[in-house]
């Protein structure tokens, strides 16, 4: 603001002080008019103070406006730069998730021509059993009570172990493959189904992973001179149902994973039925001896492993509980360092009130700050190692409850093998089954 003229005392005219020549300037009274206005005029030091004003404000104002205009430019170099490296960035993780789509395509496909493969030779296994079924004859009875008894047996216990070839080698040649190749032809076509139901899903999924290649392809070749582009506001949002990496990718690991133990499976199976079309020529009497060795071997190795698998239980419940008592510390721990957190927050939080120049950046400041940060981090610590903690005892609990089932399984299998199938061959008829194979 211009300041105001500093008055000066009115004071009475001095006398004569000069003569003003009347005829070089008739009718002039300058001097009279000049003399009545020195009450409204600057002093000289103001005069100067207020140059200086304008000077300043003015390289003020210049200053200003260069410093903006500099700005400007660089802001308009750094946005074009930026811009050019996220476009650069953009089109190198496309061409990265082309090359992910490739490889997961490739594998699809090998996988589809490996399972189509592998359920016609299954599918030849199955036409063998079907001829083989047809020189059949129905089982006679204490074997086919042992075997129907193990086939009570829980998983993983249900396999076709020494004790179930020796029982299917006492059958009659013929009566006893007519019943072992009904079932097996039945978890043949089972598995010649799930074989195409996979492989379905794999080409579905190989489908799939072809199309977005192209879309994904056209995208890569995409830039600032094409003449497709246009814009699409609306697109630039994530879909609720949108996959992410992870699950993208295990998607497709799931499938061929799927795949191959579909297919590993189906090996197995195939592997299975030639081993039952080889075992069907043992002799009778030399084969129950066989039978009842394998019956008396396998009941030890059930109850060896059931003892392992109590005393893992044992050793399992004892680490469930330190887990859980090291959850309750980890979650003290996290209580107690939050409350520290929210008192170096609330002297924060309170110093922010300081008035003027008080609201200063000193020490304390400092050392709140790096408190809360300090503690923040031991926070974000302990809670990833209740997490972890919490997983472990999740899978503690999961390994309990397998180890349960396991030995449930175990003692299923036992009283299958001893109380019903050793019990009931006591009264195995030795004399007519010998003569029965003659």
């Amino acid at each position: 603001e211009e300041p105001m003229p500093t008055g000066v005392p009115s004071c009475p005219l001095p006398g004569k002080i000069c003569d003003v020549a009347r005829g070089e300037r008739p009718g002039s009274c300058c001097g009279m008019a000049m003399a009545g206005l020195r009450t409204s005029k600057y002093q000289l030091p103001e005069w100067h103070r207020r140059n200086a004003r304008v000077y300043n404000q003015a390289y003020a104002v210049g200053e200003e406006s260069e410093r903006g205009r500099a700005e400007a430019k660089h802001l308009t170099k750094h946005a074009a730069a930026c811009a050019q490296r996220a476009q650069e960035y953009s089109k190198t993780t496309l061409a990265q998730r082309l090359q992910d789509i490739h490889f997961w395509r490739v594998e699809l496909q090998k996988e589809v021509m490996e399972l189509d493969a592998e359920t016609n030779l299954l599918a030849a296994q199955k036409l063998r059993l079907e001829r083989t079924l047809d020189a059949t004859e129905v089982p006679y009875g204490v074997v086919t009570d042992n075997l129907q008894c193990r086939e009570r047996r829980q998983p993983p216990d249900l396999v076709i172990d020494e004790v179930e070839r020796q029982l299917l080698k006492e059958a009659d040649l013929i009566r006893n493959i007519r019943d072992l190749l009904k079932r097996t032809i039945i978890q043949a076509t089972n598995q010649i189904r799930s074989n195409r139901i996979q492989k379905e899903f794999c080409e579905l999924d190989w489908s799939d992973k072809v199309e977005t290649y192209h879309i994904d392809d056209k995208c890569v070749n995409y830039s600032n001179d094409s003449t497709d582009i246009q814009s699409h506001p609306s697109s630039v949002k994530f879909e609720e149902n949108a996959s992410t990496p992870k699950t993208w990718a295990q998607f497709s690991h799931d499938n061929i994973y799927s795949a191959e133990q579909e297919k590993l499976a189906s090996v197995q199976l195939r592997s299975l039925i030639t081993n039952i079309i080889h075992d069907v020529s043992e002799d009778l009497r030399m084969q129950r001896a066989a039978s009842n060795e394998a019956f008396d071997n396998h009941c030890r190795e059930l109850d060896d492993a059931k003892l392992r698998l109590e005393q893992h239980l044992e050793k399992i419940l004892k680490d469930i509980g330190e887990e859980e008592a090291n959850i309750v510390a980890l979650k003290k721990a996290i209580r107690d360092k939050e409350t520290h957190l929210k008192v170096a927050q609330t002297r924060l939080y309170d110093r922010s009130f300081r008035p003027n120049i008080e609201l200063c950046k000193d020490e304390p400041q400092f050392r709140l700050v790096s408190e809360v940060e300090e503690l923040t981090v031991f926070i974000e610590a302990l809670k990833r190692k209740l997490m972890e903690s919490e997983q472990c005892l999740k899978n503690l609990e999961e390994t309990r409850m397998k180890l349960e089932k396991e030995i449930a399984v175990k003692a299923n299998s036992i009283f299958i093998d001893r109380e019903k199938c050793m019990s009931f061959r006591i009264r195995y008829p030795v004399d007519l089954e010998v003569a029965s194979y003659k």
